[in-house]
């Protein structure tokens, strides 16, 4: 096992755990954070992706190019969705929601590629829905308005658009990782900059400034950098696993500052469990596959 791609790996997900409480600080709106966000990730990946080389041998495939583009416009979306939630709501209950992005994965699979769901998977998906229901609590869906106004819709819209990232990045296989995230972030300064008020950089403290920088530098720019440098030498299920430090740290940060209602709490246990069976059942049924056919 490839120890410093486990320690690179667990690093960026800690990191990116406290994105949520960068964003609350940064006093500024979602859209002009995502904008400096991409402007950030453009400049730190390019210039790593100029200086390993890795432009001069990369496989353009025009087909994969669209795709990419395609990918970053729900990328750039996921962000400021999911920003939009963390000003609305406690971020525990922002991420947590935010981590149904493999349910949403598990159903578009289902819906267009055909992939076997079983009775196993369904039972995640209604224990996540449950879960979900007591996180925003039964007295919020008394009416639209305290509907709109809880933040839930745009932490559900950010795990969508996350899910079809992961959806259709699924059949990437020339381009490196980071020509494809120069190619999403460019996509991203592209869209954003038509919406984005520049008067809100005005009279900014110090402290908005070093949230604001730093939620580009590290957890766009460093993080992703940890992340892609890591994932290519580590089998599929440490990954998956490793991910949810990012929840966990967020949750514990949040949890350190603000008070949960138990219901809420336990709203994030059925949501969590629901993800780690969608997560892990495949692999260890692909295992029990694989011996009872070494076994005949």
């Amino acid at each position: 096992m490839n120890v410093s791609a486990i320690l690179k790996l667990a690093a960026s997900m800690a990191i990116f755990g406290s994105i949520g409480l960068f964003t609350v600080n940064a006093g500024i709106p979602a859209v002009e954070l995502v904008f400096v966000r991409c402007i950030c990730a453009t400049l730190f990946l390019g210039g790593l992706w100029l200086l390993t080389g890795g432009h001069k041998t990369e496989a353009w495939n025009r087909k994969e190019v669209i795709q990419t583009l395609c990918c970053g416009v729900f990328l750039v979306l996921n962000w400021v969705f999911l920003f939009k939630a963390f000003l609305e709501m406690s971020i525990s209950v922002a991420i947590s929601i935010y981590n149904l992005a493999p349910i949403f994965v598990l159903i578009l699979g289902a819906v267009f590629l055909r992939e076997r769901v079983t009775i196993g998977n369904v039972m995640a998906i209604i224990v996540c829905f449950i879960g979900s229901i007591f996180i925003i609590g039964i007295e919020n869906l008394n009416s639209i308005e305290a509907f709109m106004n809880s933040g839930f819709l745009w932490a559900l819209l950010s795990a969508f658009c996350y899910a079809m990232t992961m959806f259709l990045s699924k059949t990437l296989k020339n381009l490196s990782p980071y020509a494809t995230t120069f190619l999403q972030t460019i996509v991203g300064i592209v869209m954003l900059l038509p919406m984005c008020d520049f008067s809100v950089f005005h009279g900014l403290s110090a402290k908005n400034i070093f949230f604001i920088l730093g939620t580009g530098i590290i957890h766009t720019g460093f993080v992703y950098y940890l992340f892609f440098d890591s994932i290519r030498h580590l089998p599929t299920i440490i990954v998956s696993v490793l991910t949810f430090l990012d929840p966990v740290v967020a949750i514990l940060l949040d949890i350190t500052i603000l008070s949960f209602r138990w219901l809420q709490c336990l709203g994030i246990l059925f949501i969590f469990g629901g993800i780690l069976y969608t997560v892990l059942k495949p692999t260890s049924s692909l295992e029990s596959r694989k011996k009872k056919k070494l076994a005949q």
